[in-house]
This record gives structure tokens, sequence and C-alpha cells, in this order.
């Protein structure tokens, strides 16, 4: 992934090209091919918006639900380029708008509403929300962008899947102008926009970031200011199962303890399975007897 200036500093932008993390996405969750479109569309803009936080450690989170098929689509994002995501139903499918274009705007549905949370490192999160236009993501996203940040944003988003359900590609950009933009800078990033060949295409054939990078902005003097790998890394671990089992109480702890006997928590983004013995509850709920 890249930031970029433009425009002679009037722009900003962020370019990514996320298809190893979408595949290791797919095979952990047997991903339907429209399933992985909206996934990775999704995956792509929380790892660029998770650029235009200010330190290492900062979180962001987009949370996508238009009553469609798939349910809600969830991605996680931090500062220093991990990513992880998630649909609640994977193997859902929609009629192809064309053989060749998945139709993630029915799989998502647009009754509903695109979530941000940013998480600062402050007692409170900032959250915004925005309803959704059209469910294709990247629309969605200019619009949330617009409205509930006041940021004139373009944004493209792109995945396209092999016959084998295998990811070919998968990548996006945002592109943000500033207020002190001139009219000509304004006026020849528009033209630029409206004249691209789909997305989907300029990944596929040109594949590195900064070559569609140089693309997309050509004419508007694009420099690449960081460079920076963005990898899939779920961050849970034993003690936060612990943790989530303490939360439950000692009560329905004790119920788990008499009647099972043992515990199996999920990570629900990577599906890693956290096994918990007899005794190893009992513990957790001497604890949670104490809180």
């Amino acid at each position: 992934m890249i930031r970029v200036s433009a425009g002679n500093g009037q722009i900003r932008a962020f370019f990514v090209r996320n298809s190893d993390m979408l595949e290791r996405t797919r095979e952990i969750h047997q991903l339907s091919p429209v399933a992985a479109a909206a996934l990775g569309r999704t995956m792509a803009a929380t790892a660029m918006m998770a650029q235009m936080l200010k330190a290492s450690g900062q979180k962001i989170t987009i949370r996508i639900n238009g009553g469609g098929p798939l349910g809600t689509v969830l991605c996680v994002a931090d500062y220093d380029g991990n990513v992880k995501g998630l649909v609640d139903y994977p193997q859902a499918e929609t009629e192809n708008i064309s053989p060749e274009k998945l139709n993630v705007g029915a799989a998502i549905g647009k009754d509903g509403e695109i979530t941000v949370i940013k998480d600062l490192g402050m007692k409170t999160p900032y959250i915004g929300t925005y309803p959704l236009t059209n469910g294709e993501i990247a629309e969605d996203l200019t619009a949330y962008f617009l409205h509930s940040e006041q940021q004139p944003s373009s944004v493209g988003l792109s995945v396209k899947v092999n016959v084998d359900y295998s990811i070919l590609t998968s990548g996006g950009f945002i592109i943000q102008v500033l207020p002190d933009i001139s009219e000509k800078e304004l006026r020849l990033l528009e033209s630029r926009l409206l004249n691209l060949p789909p997305l989907s295409e300029l990944y596929e054939t040109l594949r590195d970031p900064e070559t569609v990078m140089h693309t997309v902005l050509d004419g508007l003097n694009p420099i690449v200011s960081e460079e920076k790998k963005v990898v899939f890394h779920c961050d849970c671990s034993r003690e936060r199962m612990e943790e989530a089992l303490i939360s439950l109480g000692a009560k329905e702890l004790s119920s788990i303890i008499e009647e099972d006997g043992h515990a199996e928590i999920k990570c629900h983004f990577c599906l890693e399975a956290y096994q918990f013995n007899k005794m190893e509850l009992r513990k957790l709920n001497i604890e949670a007897l104490g809180e």
C-alpha cells in the first residue's frame, strides 16, 4: 500500500493491492465469489482508511449491513497494516450482473447503513454512520466521506475472482481533495477519474499499486510519501478468550462446568478454536466470583 501526494500537495491518495490478504481470508472462511468480492473491497478500504489515523496501535472498524444475503460485513485494520475481516454468511450467492461481474450490491443490500468506528486510544471511540447508497461499497464510502466527514473523496474498489474461486486480484484507491485545491487541478482529476478503464483491468494488467497510481493520477505529478505492507493478521489470543469467559459471570460459568465440563471458544475472524478443560474453567470461575 502507498500513500501519495499529488496536484502540488492539493490531493492526497492511497492505493492498495490486497490480493494475498483476501486469498488467505477466502481460504479460512471458504468464501463464495460474491462474498469474497464484498469482503475484499471492504478490507481494501479499511486498510487504506487505517492509514489516515495518526499513530501505531490505533484501529478502524468498518461495519456494513444492507439487509442482503451476506448479512454483516465487518473489517478491522490498524495503523501498522494488520487487517482482518468476516461476513455473516460466507457461502451466500447472488445472480451475477453479467458472466464476469458479481452483484455485490445485491449481496450487501442497500436497506441499511455503513458504520465507521475509529479507536484512537481515547476513552470513547469516534463513530460515524451513513445510509447505504447502493451496497457496492465504493459509492457507499464516497457518500460517507462527503456527508459524515465533510471530505470530498473518490473511492475505487475492485476484486476479480478466478473460476476456481481463488483470488485473481483485489485492490483499490481513495483519493481526497484538500480545501485549497485549484480549479485546474480539480478539473484534471475529475477528467482522469471519468476516463479510467475498469479498475479490475488496471490491477490485473498493472498489478503494482504504484503503477496503477501513475495511471490514475497521470498529469498530477504524484509523489509516493510512504509505503507500507498490509497483511491478514488476527490478534485473538487465549488471554482474550479467558476474558470473554470471565465476562459471562460466575453463574454462567458454573453452569458450563456442571453441564459440559469443558468449553470451546472459536475466533470469528480466524476460526482458531481455544479449548478450556474443567480445571481451567474453575480457575476462571474464581476470578469471575472476585469481580
